[in-house]
């Protein structure tokens, strides 16, 4: 279930105040390397495939602990028919929460790492190769709302509508996100 479906779900529940709804941003999944390394052209969707079976190896989050990108990943291997080959070359990371793809990558423990871009950027000693081709790209959403119970909503309508702000717009930006209003 996305954020945004969340978070209507809990609006049904009379959890949410339905007015304060927020999508605050959203993130796709992206390639990841060493920095320094060559990038692959990923810009299409034959491109993406032929840079997967090009790679000697390939990290991305075991979708067995539910990581929203591993799971969206086997599902594209599947679509591109090469999900065979490609694990056979790739390390399943079970700590991708603590262990991002991307500072495997950044040991120079594998080649290519698949990953919410979010989580790429931040790494010292990778690089983004960009989003997935459209095509294959899954956005996650993250989302917001104030509970009906909150002693003072005022407050948080006051804290989204800076998360709202052209300076949050910013720093969400730079994080590998894109605002979500």
């Amino acid at each position: 279930m996305t954020g945004g479906a969340i978070i209507e779900a809990l609006v049904q529940q009379g959890k949410i105040a339905p007015d304060s709804k927020l999508t605050l941003a959203r993130v796709g999944v992206g390639v990841a390397v060493r920095t320094g390394s060559t990038k692959p052209e990923i810009t299409s969707v034959e491109a993406f495939r032929r840079a997967l079976l090009a790679a000697r190896s390939i990290v991305y989050t075991d979708p067995a602990v539910g990581g929203a990108s591993g799971i969206h990943f086997e599902k594209v291997l599947d679509r591109l028919g090469i999900a065979k080959e490609i694990k056979a070359k790739s390390i399943l990371n079970a700590r991708a929460a603590t262990t991002p793809n991307a500072e495997i990558v950044a040991r120079g423990e594998a080649e290519l790492g698949i990953q919410l871009i979010s989580e790429i950027v931040s790494v010292s000693g990778a690089e983004l190769v960009g989003p997935l081709p459209a095509e294959l790209q899954a956005m996650t959403v993250i989302a917001a709302g104030i509970v009906t119970i909150a002693s003072e909503p005022d407050a948080a309508r006051v804290l989204f509508k800076f998360l709202t702000s052209p300076a949050a717009a910013a720093v969400i930006k730079a994080t590998g996100m894109e605002p979500g209003w």
